[in-house]
């Protein structure tokens, strides 16, 4: 089960990359969840990521979506 904690991390992620994709929230989910970003990704590093700015977290996870052939 999720913490709360982890659940405000991904909603804050969610809302950071629908500005810097120009996608709707609920759009990027569909992204990350095609990418398994989520759950083979963002709460794995959950510890790291939740540590770093916004600017590099969006860089990082748009490069890794393409790097898994998502694209955004």
């Amino acid at each position: 089960m999720l913490e709360k904690n982890e659940i405000s991390f991904v909603t804050f992620l969610l809302y950071q990359l629908s500005e810097a994709w120009h996608i709707s929230p609920s759009k990027v989910y569909g992204k990350l969840s095609e990418a398994d970003a989520i759950d083979g990704y963002i709460l794995p590093c959950y510890d790291t990521l939740h540590t770093l700015g916004s600017k590099y977290l969006v860089e990082d996870i748009t490069e890794m979506m393409g790097e898994r052939g998502v694209m955004i």
